[in-house]
């Protein structure tokens, strides 16, 4: 069965990647700011995930599948991070996600199991320097996917996908070098750094029937480093 799929903030890095990747088989809308480079046969609402209410756009009746992703990466010490930056990380990744699934509800409601999947980082799991606003933001993730996973069972299925550091333009930054590249890559047991399509292969899965016995979970596509230490 083709489902239909809302990808919010899909044009582009790991979303860009999910749309590609569900396209061929499903009718995947993605609401975002820009509509450049994306699949044929992807529909593109234009919306802003700050200013936009999302119940105003034309989607399907019924929702089989939503992935959020916008996120940020902040990665400063503490005392160089002020309240502000705290604010725009948690309205981004957390505040605009639970608005955003408010106004899809009767959307969502209308699939006989609709399938959530959201994203957070494998420092929730692991505490690292730098991390304290995008780990609390992606942590209020975590909860609230546990914690609506078990409000609309068996009617939502909720997931999130941890990532460790992945190549996206997001995270240019930190890989803009081949010494940065191969000293990220030497932190993993598996001695890369993850790809957009590590990262949307395990998307795809969690929207299937495949995964209909998998929700309330947190999976870690970090190449290790969440669970094994080979010091």
């Amino acid at each position: 069965m083709k489902k239909n799929i809302l990808l919010i903030g899909g044009s582009y890095g790991i979303g860009a990647a999910i749309a590609t990747k569900l396209a061929t088989s499903h009718n995947v809308h993605i609401a975002s700011r820009s509509n450049d480079n994306l699949p044929d046969g992807v529909t593109h609402h234009t919306f802003d995930v700050l200013d936009d209410d999302i119940a105003q756009l034309e989607l399907p009746d019924t929702l089989h599948g939503l992935i959020y992703c916008p996120g940020s990466i902040n990665l400063k010490p503490f005392k160089m991070m002020n309240p502000k930056i705290f604010e725009e990380d948690m309205q981004l990744n957390f505040l605009s996600l639970a608005k955003a699934v408010h106004g899809l509800l009767p959307n969502l409601k209308k699939a006989e199991q609709a399938s959530l999947v959201f994203f957070s980082t494998v420092a929730v799991k692991v505490g690292m320097p730098f991390h304290t606003s995008v780990a609390a933001a992606k942590g209020a993730i975590e909860g609230f996917a546990k914690a609506l996973a078990a409000e609309y069972a068996p009617n939502f299925r909720v997931n999130v996908i941890a990532p460790s550091l992945t190549d996206t333009p997001l995270a240019s930054k930190l890989l803009n070098n081949d010494s940065k590249r191969e000293k990220m890559a030497e932190r993993h047991p598996l001695k890369r750094v993850g790809t957009k399509e590590d990262i949307a292969a395990t998307a795809a899965f969690l929207m299937s029937d495949e995964a209909n016995w998998i929700t309330g979970q947190v999976l870690g596509v970090d190449g290790g480093l969440s669970t094994i230490n080979l010091n």
